[in-house]
């Protein structure tokens, strides 16, 4: 049995963000019926890279869903949402605030029909302040957000995270709000609003910067791969590649003069004796570390550092992240086979349960693939009633 077993989610999200938390629940046993328009469907199925006609972008966020086509346009297909949300536990959208109310399909509309549905929104900036009706994509998020600001080579422009930490962070905090409610309606039989913000979801994620601002009263600035205070916690030239290491205490950074490059007294250097003074003095020690690490091969130096057990790894390309023995042990490269595209790795569930442990339940589905199926069980209709349906361009 499944955690998620027996909980229904209509999700109406495209592309990223909404997908994603999805996802997230269908690998943990939910059956979720995403809504799609007819013909077009989801946009990300015309995201590159494709296998055949199939974007694997889309199967990549959309396994173990099933595929409805319904245009939510017309009121037909707004009368057809409303049956199955009755029915539903969670309905997921991430359309651009006010979208939904015009359908008549908001948070207060779906309520009346089912009081106990929980309603989660995922958008650009919220349901709320003056900026909610804004359109966004991960790029204005991470802008606006402050990440840009703190990423990129020190002295040199801001640059873009390379995932899509905009979409995704916010999709992790959609999958959580939906959790969070589901665990109160168990308590208190009612549903909720669930409202997420792909803005307020990357400000969450400033970690210290939003403190070091008001303490230092200095703006943050890139750092390329420096810690702003811990040193040495950055990447390194060795003989032969890099290497990065984070030595976060004080321990870790005797250690390291002692055991690794052979200077104990620059352990007890004025300049670096304490973690503010290493940050300090940052280029002058990383000059002194590198001047040793250039003297070792990687082989020697990760060697060293295995030993002392201070904090390192090799700043790994995809194809040597998909080879890793410990992601390959922990299940984190699933391969799934879809009807169409063939075979197709997966990122696998990065959250193990004891008890009850999520799988991927099926390959992301082909556009409209379970429409029968659902709206037979959801609203009673027969193959003759689809077929009138699809003529009319609802489904």
């Amino acid at each position: 049995m499944k955690l998620l077993d027996g909980i229904t989610v209509v999700d109406l999200t495209r592309v990223l963000s909404g997908p994603y938390s999805t996802m997230l629940l269908a690998d943990f046993g939910a059956d979720v019926i995403k809504i799609e328009a007819p013909e077009s469907g989801d946009d990300s199925r015309n995201f590159a890279p494709f296998i055949g006609k199939e974007s694997a972008y889309f199967m990549s966020i959309n396994r173990g869903k099933k595929s409805v086509t319904l245009d939510l346009r017309k009121h037909e297909g707004q009368e057809l949402l409303k049956k199955m949300i009755i029915k539903a536990d969670v309905i997921v959208e991430n359309y651009r605030p006010g979208t939904m109310e015009r359908w008549n399909l908001g948070y207060e509309d779906l309520r009346t029909v089912n009081p106990k549905i929980i309603y989660a929104a995922v958008s650009g900036f919220g349901h709320s302040g003056p900026y909610s009706r804004k359109p966004a994509y991960d790029i204005v998020i991470q802008a606006m957000s402050g990440i840009m600001s703190l990423t990129g080579p020190e002295g040199g422009p801001s640059c873009r995270v390379g995932t899509s930490v905009g979409d995704i962070i916010p999709g992790l905090y959609t999958a959580f709000g939906i959790m969070m409610a589901l665990y109160h309606r168990n308590v208190s039989g009612k549903g909720q609003k669930v409202d997420v913000a792909m803005f307020d979801g990357l400000v969450a994620a400033l970690e210290n910067a939003i403190a070091r601002f008001q303490v230092e009263q200095r703006v943050p600035k890139p750092l390329g791969n420096r810690h702003p205070s811990v040193t040495p916690f950055d990447s390194f030239s060795a003989k032969d590649g890099l290497v990065v290491i984070g030595a976060g205490s004080q321990r870790l950074w005797e250690l390291l003069c002692k055991d690794v490059i052979a200077q104990p007294e620059l352990a007890s250097d004025p300049l670096f004796v304490n973690g503010e003074n290493r940050t300090k003095n940052h280029k002058e020690l990383k000059n002194i570390l590198e001047a040793a690490f250039s003297k070792m091969t990687l082989s020697e130096l990760t060697s060293a550092l295995e030993k002392t057990g201070i904090p390192h790894g090799p700043i790994n390309s995809i194809d040597r992240v998909m080879e890793d023995p410990q992601l390959r042990a922990r299940d984190m490269f699933v391969e799934i086979e879809h009807p169409v595209a063939g075979k197709l790795k997966y990122a696998g569930i990065p959250v193990k349960l004891s008890r009850t442990p999520g799988s991927i339940q099926a390959p992301a589905p082909i556009l409209g693939q379970h429409t029968y199926e659902v709206l037979q069980k959801f609203a009673g209709l027969t193959k003759e009633d689809i077929a009138d349906l699809h003529q009319k361009g609802i489904v």
